[in-house]
């Protein structure tokens, strides 16, 4: 008798900066999501694959829910509502080292909007938290809705309670067989995951106002002719002068940082040596300009 496999949609939604990316490629096993300690570093719905003997299940990583101030934050919002509708389960995510606050209560309730998923709530950071936060944490996340299939305290960095949460997953996941092969971990494609790696390392360190006005695009990427190296050509777009200069830095002492921190995450995926050129465009207010969100992506 052949066993049933489960397979299925999962996200994970909570407010920016509660774990969400972090989780997803723990879950994964493999960096599928940038990270970031800037809220809204996520920007694309991003599949995180992960394979089990009991079923498959298919993490879609979007944006955190905010309140959007451009035409781009607008589009990531419809975005998320979009992925809400159509997954098997939504988990919840609280860090177990803050309060339960209006913004988390506002995403609970948000909830009722989807009926047809199955909700699971996730206290993340428990290896950030004392024993008496998570206590208190769970209580407050549990008294939020009285539709729970589970309430799971773990930490993505520790690893702790992952496979809890995985397990859970799957069982509330529909009978049915794999969706994508064995050996793919995500949908992104090569280039994207790239152009994403380079946002990564222009994000760290910059001021609050410009990590939402940093984009990058991907001019060329190919194998060098008789070497061992691959060449990237890309973009790294803002949407005024003022910002051109931050990223450049004196001297171009900052964007070279930025191409070395890059090189770092991106020789791993591609599997060779790098050469990386960095070239910093200004696209003014495209994040509020519907043709340059088209060219960009969104």
């Amino acid at each position: 008798m052949t066993e049933t496999t489960r397979s299925g949609f999962v996200t994970f939604v909570g407010r920016p900066n509660v774990g969400k990316s972090t989780l997803t490629n723990a879950l994964v096993g493999e960096k599928v999501a940038i990270t970031s300690d800037k809220p809204q570093t996520t920007r694309r719905a991003i599949r995180g694959i992960v394979n089990r003997p009991a079923g498959q299940l298919v993490i879609v990583d979007t944006p955190g829910i905010h309140k959007p101030r451009t035409l781009l934050g607008e589009r990531l919002n419809s975005l998320v509502e979009q992925v809400l509708g159509d997954v098997d389960v939504i988990g919840f995510c609280v860090p177990a080292t803050e309060k339960v606050g209006p913004g988390d209560r506002r995403i609970a309730e948000s909830l009722d909007g989807y009926p047809r998923a199955k909700k699971v709530a996730i206290v993340t950071k428990s290896d950030a938290a004392t024993r008496d936060q998570i206590t208190e944490r769970l209580m407050e996340v549990d008294s939020l809705r009285e539709d729970w299939a589970a309430v799971i305290p773990l930490s993505a960095l520790t690893r702790e309670q992952l496979d809890v949460l995985t397990d859970e997953l799957l069982v509330l996941m529909p009978e049915g067989p794999a969706l994508y092969e064995a050996d793919v971990v995500t949908d992104e494609s090569m280039e994207d995951r790239v152009a994403e790696i380079i946002r990564e390392a222009a994000l760290e360190g910059v001021r609050d106002e410009l990590p939402h006005s940093i984009a990058v695009t991907i001019e060329d990427m190919a194998p060098r002719e008789d070497s061992d190296l691959t060449d990237i050509y890309a973009n790294i777009v803002v949407e005024r002068d003022s910002q051109k200069a931050i990223i450049i830095g004196r001297k171009g002492s900052r964007l070279a940082d930025v191409g070395k921190r890059a090189r770092a995450g991106i020789e791993p995926l591609v599997g060779t040596r790098v050469f990386l050129s960095l070239r910093v465009r200004v696209a003014k207010e495209w994040q509020r300009d519907p043709k340059q969100l088209g060219r960009l992506g969104f």
